[in-house]
């Protein structure tokens, strides 16, 4: 909380400028003077100065709440998937307000799956969707516009069968292409103004490991405490974003045209929609709520696998590497990581076509399975689509196996020069 910006804090705007003007910008800013160095920054009276360190010193504090009012709240603050039996499981779809990882090797479809939930976030209410903007961050250059589009287009034939309404789903889509750490931090730094500015309902950061990975060698003394240092800062900013976004208002027909009119309005923005109706507005309450999802990369554990199914180990090339040895695959950026997403799926290899969801950790939802293939519209789940995949059992979320492609097998025919056919193997 003391990273929250001044001008949501309730802080005059003019006192706001002034404070700007000498790099004061956010509550642990402000927090770290004295009311003297307040008076002389501010041009406010002492009384005036003990008084906005008290206010500030209030907001920051960690306010006391029920389970009661965070029932209330969070009834309906789930973002559908459109995967049924997925969202049956956890309750309603991805809990909004916290944050969501997915993680799995390449190629497995964690892009498609953060493609797919974009073009949802565009849709109306009414249709499962935020009818909201995406703030998406790649750090891989794996965003495909095309795929967006193909993904609309086959998903919702319907509703995206007419050219205007393809367009704006793609202008609400906002890439942001940051490829080494200094420029993810700075761009999560600056995510709040993004996420105005935007109207973003969904931000995705793809990948989380990606750059950290490339630019701290382990092997280094030092670099591992940097790098934990690092991903707890961009975590802390992910979550506080994503609580302080999920604030109930009253719905209403035109209250997005004055909730996004200015930035500067927007830090009084919660008061007024609570406690005002606003013109057209009805007494439905809704919330308004920020989901944001991450996806990771896969390491290898060495050390003792955890005892898993046999039936992992069934299927010929689609196995857990570290059979017969003393490794495993696991999800990366290590196990202090794996506490500090609220929910983690794990996406996996079954065989060549079929893939697997796992809900590894999850404060709602039990251990679970669910197959699914990529098709030309994105994620479609396999099977039954009420039931989940009872025959495995979790583990720690932070060391859960995870099924790898170990190679391939293709026939391969060739021609002669006599014209005779002949097959060949290749794996």
């Amino acid at each position: 909380m003391a990273s929250r910006k001044l001008r949501r804090s309730s802080v005059p705007a003019d006192v706001c400028e002034r404070l700007s003007r000498h790099h004061i910008e956010t509550c642990q800013d402000l927090l770290s003077l004295t009311a003297l160095e307040v008076m002389c920054l501010a041009g406010q009276s002492y009384a005036q100065a003990c008084q906005l360190l008290r206010l500030v010193s209030q907001i920051c504090a960690p306010k006391m709440t029920t389970a009661l009012e965070l029932w209330k709240q969070r009834a309906d603050q789930y973002f559908p998937t459109s995967l049924a039996a997925l969202d049956h499981w956890l309750q309603g779809g991805l809990a909004c307000g916290t944050l969501t990882e997915m993680t799995g090797p390449a190629g497995c479809g964690k892009s498609q799956l953060c493609m797919m939930l974009s073009v949802l976030a565009t849709l109306p209410r009414s249709m499962g969707g935020l009818d909201g903007g995406v703030v998406y961050i790649d750090t891989e250059s794996a965003f495909s516009a095309e795929r967006l589009v193909e993904i609309a287009q086959n998903r919702f034939p319907d509703h995206f069968s007419d050219r205007k309404r393809i367009v704006e789903m793609a202008g609400r889509v906002h890439l942001f292409r940051e490829l080494t750490c200094r420029d993810v931090l700075n761009r999560l730094q600056h995510l709040e103004e993004d996420i105005i500015s935007c109207q973003a309902r969904l931000v995705i950061l793809d990948s989380m490991a990606s750059v950290v990975r490339k630019e701290f060698e382990l092997s280094l003394p030092g670099n591992l405490v940097h790098r934990s240092n690092l991903l707890g800062q961009q975590a802390a900013m992910l979550k506080c974003l994503a609580q302080e976004f999920s604030i109930p208002v009253k719905h209403c027909s035109n209250v997005k045209d004055h909730l996004w009119k200015s930035l500067q309005r927007f830090r009084d923005w919660s008061k007024e929609y609570v406690s005002e109706e606003a013109p057209g507005c009805n007494s439905e309450k809704h919330v308004w709520s920020l989901e944001v999802l991450l996806t990771n990369q896969i390491t290898t554990h060495l050390g003792e696998r955890p005892s898993v199914s046999s039936k992992w180990n069934s299927l010929e090339g689609f196995v857990l590497p570290g059979d017969g040895d003393s490794g495993y695959v696991t999800a990366a950026l290590g196990n202090t990581w794996s506490h500090t997403v609220n929910t983690r799926l794990i996406l996996q290899y079954l065989d060549s076509c079929q893939r697997q969801i796992i809900v590894a950790k999850s404060p709602v939802a039990p251990f679970a399975v669910f197959n699914y293939s990529v098709q030309r519209d994105g994620i479609q789940l396999e099977g039954d689509s009420n039931q989940a995949d009872p025959s495995h059992q979790g583990t720690d979320p932070g060391l859960q196996p995870i099924r790898v492609r170990t190679g391939f097998n293709c026939n391969l025919t060739q021609v002669s020069p006599t014209g005779s056919h002949s097959r060949s193997s290749v794996s």
